[in-house]
């Protein structure tokens, strides 16, 4: 392999595993910082939204740093975390267009999912909405779903209680 083809593959690489590495950190910060000690923000999301904006929307700020410490870093002289923060960067869109424009529609651009993939993960995410509490939610993922009688399985043991266990 050649040099550039190696520099290619090393900027691909950073970047396709700060992406993929995005969803994990998604999920994690949605179960326990969003529904955890940051649930006073994300409350506003759960519940009706008065204006063009709620206390939830911090989060993008906060999720967006991460990103551009990195591209900056990488623009002082350390590609690979160039690579890394555009990655991250990539998923905060992908997470924008999904989550704001296609299932919350705060952009209602008029779609409707009808792939399989795509039914799935908007459905997922609504289910997480029928929960306006800080406990008992399901799905926290942007881009990965667990089947949806899976999640309603899980949905019903939680509300039956500990017992059910």
């Amino acid at each position: 392999m050649s040099g550039v083809a190696a520099a290619w593959a090393l900027r691909a690489a950073c970047f396709l595993g700060a992406l993929a590495a995005m969803e994990g950190v998604a999920w994690l910060s949605h179960k326990y910082v969003m529904h955890g000690f940051l649930w006073r923000l994300h409350a506003s999301h759960h519940g009706s939204r008065a204006s063009a904006f709620e206390a939830n929307d911090w989060f993008a700020v906060f999720f967006a740093s991460p990103s551009v410490l990195l591209i900056y870093i990488g623009a002082e002289g350390h590609p690979p975390a160039l690579w890394a923060g555009l990655g991250v960067a990539a998923y905060g869109l992908i997470y924008f267009v999904f989550h704001d424009v296609l299932v919350h529609r705060r952009i209602d651009l008029g779609y409707r999912p009808k792939h399989p993939y795509m039914r799935r993960i908007v459905h997922a995410h609504r289910l997480h909405h029928a929960v306006e509490t800080k406990r008992g939610a399901v799905s926290f993922g942007f881009l990965y779903a667990p089947p949806i009688p899976v999640l309603r399985a899980r949905m019903r043991a939680q509300e039956a209680g500990p017992r059910a266990k």
